[in-house]
């Protein structure tokens, strides 16, 4: 009878440390968690906002450069005579 009342004893104390745990530890640590991971994917989102406008700069700045180069190779061509076309 001892024996079992100690078993009972032990186990709703484990029990009761246990839920303590979660309730004051892991809940309020999972809202910290959610938080951070919030923020952290704000700052993603905004990074790959600010890395798509610099590679549409950088290609619309790419694309007249090819403009400028096929004009020059045109004009060359049309200096040279050469049978070279330029597409």
């Amino acid at each position: 009878m001892r024996l079992t009342r100690a078993f009972s004893l032990t186990n709703f104390s484990i029990a009761t440390s246990a839920l303590a745990f979660q309730v004051f530890v892991l809940y309020p640590w999972h809202h910290q968690l959610d938080t951070d991971f919030k923020h952290l994917e704000k700052r993603v989102q905004e990074q790959l906002e600010a890395g798509q406008k610099r590679n549409e700069a950088m290609n619309a700045e790419h694309l007249g450069d090819m403009k400028e180069i096929r004009t020059a190779l045109a004009l060359g061509q049309e200096k040279a005579g050469s049978r070279w076309r330029v597409l």
